[in-house]
């Protein structure tokens, strides 16, 4: 499954692909409105938010972003298109982002999850290091994560390694 940069002119159709991965947990039409803005790409974000997407048979089946400057970084976005959830894109993407940022100096990505995604990013050697809030959603908390980029082990919150 190909891995290229997505082009700025994708944005429109990403930021869709995103609230669609995001109504697979089965929220409802109004949270996803109140997501909207969060999830939205702009053309401009799309190289400086180092954005890759995956592709099968030449549909975009998911992206990724990893923001942020050395030593630290965060996985600011990671979306499948649901007919391609459980089909490993997810993972695929997740490792992309792992090396895409310990090929730029960083160290350690950080990132909020949606607390039905918190199993897939523990499945793939994150660790929970707290909580933080939603961008979208006054009061409500998300799962904070954390991954050491060269190891892909999970890094505790002062940054040591933890086993898993």
């Amino acid at each position: 499954m190909p891995i290229r940069a997505a082009r700025p002119e994708e944005a429109p159709l990403l930021s869709e692909l995103a609230l669609r991965s995001k109504g697979h947990w089965g929220y409802d039409s109004d949270f996803l409105e109140r997501c909207r803005e969060e999830l939205r790409l702009r053309p401009a974000e799309i190289v400086r938010r180092r954005t890759a997407v995956a592709e099968v048979r030449g549909r975009i089946a998911g992206f990724v972003t990893v923001d942020g400057d050395p030593p630290g970084g965060e996985l600011g976005m990671l979306f499948v298109d649901p007919p391609f959830i459980g089909r490993g894109v997810g993972g695929l993407l997740f490792r992309h982002a792992l090396a895409v940022a310990a090929t730029l100096g960083i160290r350690r990505l950080e990132f909020g999850a949606d607390p039905n995604a918190e199993p897939f990013y523990l499945a793939m050697g994150a660790v929970r290091i707290g909580v933080c809030p939603s961008g979208s959603i006054p009061g409500r908390q998300l799962p904070l994560m954390a991954i050491d980029t060269a190891t892909g082990a999970a890094a505790g919150a002062d940054g040591s390694e933890r086993d898993q």
